[in-house]
């Protein structure tokens, strides 16, 4: 058996020295992912920070009415908040179709940002995975591939990232702090997970010690609506093949601002681009959604097993995007 050394810090400051960017040092929140891999021994740390007893667990709403969220804020009292569940369902929504009562009770926010690929290869030691070998092949690649990406992928790895939340945080344009021992810095979340390339063992552009120390939600203009949904193999807490996260503000039946976010289907909360493009300005109808819908999802390469995604994200976005701007017909 591995030692493993564990610190518990009064600071941050002590405990990105604690870590000191070491490559088997880790940061330890709620523990629901971290623990499992150690126990499966796909990682294997020499020292474990435990940032659990950090002022890190508020949720503050901002003057400006921006939204901060510590990193070690559990997803339980994040769902229940009101200044989510009424002005940002979409983030609620996402959290608790995530997981179980008891995981959402112990998962924090940044675990749920962190959390590692569910791919069936990389979590099976005896399966190659360049994600946790690097160098060692992609066994999904050319295998079973059913629940892989569609967008973004590389010959190095087709995994997809598993977190709902990203998903939200991403279509409400949050970003993420991070401190380190030479101060703070700020990265939009859709940016903060990586697309594999050739380094796909690199699932964000964290910096060696850096500690994810919060989440900041920009405020949103008053009538905006926003929803999250996910389609799984079955209705438990199950991993999405496809989700779709959408944040829509009309003026006067025209769209001044859109946010379309899809998950399941990239190695990180893939924003529909183009899809926003489309629709800004305009006043949607159902043919100008689908459009717009197809226009994003051109650019998706399946792979062998999982070109049903292509229909099921087309799906999910047309009847978020339809229901989102549909206008009550006079009576």
């Amino acid at each position: 058996m591995k030692p493993v050394a564990y610190v518990c810090p009064s600071s941050v400051t002590e405990a990105t020295a604690a870590h000191g960017g070491r490559s088997e040092a880790r940061y330890l929140g709620g523990g629901t992912n971290l623990v499992d891999l150690m126990r499966q021994g796909i990682d294997r740390p020499d020292v474990v920070v435990d940032i659990t007893r950090l002022p890190l667990d508020l949720i503050e709403e901002q003057a400006d009415g921006s939204l901060r969220v510590g990193a070690t804020v559990r997803n339980s009292d994040l769902a229940a908040h009101p200044a989510v569940r009424g002005r940002r369902p979409v983030l609620s929504q996402a959290l608790l179709s995530g997981a179980s009562d008891q995981l959402r009770n112990m998962a924090t926010t940044a675990g749920n940002l962190l959390q590692r690929t569910r791919c069936d290869y990389f979590q099976d030691l005896s399966k190659p995975c360049n994600k946790r070998v690097p160098g060692s092949g992609c066994g999904a690649l050319d295998g079973v591939n059913r629940d892989h990406a569609i967008f973004g992928h590389s010959p190095h790895c087709v995994a997809t990232h598993p977190s709902d939340l990203a998903v939200a945080l991403a279509a409400l344009d949050a970003s993420v702090e991070l401190a380190c021992s030479t101060g703070i810095r700020s990265v939009p979340v859709a940016e903060f997970l990586r697309l594999p390339q050739e380094r796909p063992e690199q699932d964000t552009v964290l910096r060696p010690g850096e500690l994810v120390t919060g989440v900041l939600v920009p405020p949103l203009p008053e009538g905006t609506v926003s929803r999250y949904r996910k389609a799984r193999d079955r209705a438990g807490h199950t991993f999405a093949l496809a989700s779709v996260a959408t944040v829509l503000h009309l003026e006067r039946g025209v769209v001044d601002h859109i946010a379309v976010a899809f998950g399941g289907l990239a190695h990180r909360p893939w924003r529909a681009r183009r899809t926003e493009a489309a629709l800004l300005g305009t006043t949607p109808t159902a043919e100008s959604v689908a459009q717009a819908v197809e226009a994003e999802l051109a650019d998706a390469v399946p792979l062998r097993h999982n070109g049903y995604k292509v229909d099921l994200a087309r799906g999910l976005a047309r009847e978020m995007l339809g229901s989102l701007t549909a206008r009550p017909r006079p009576s």
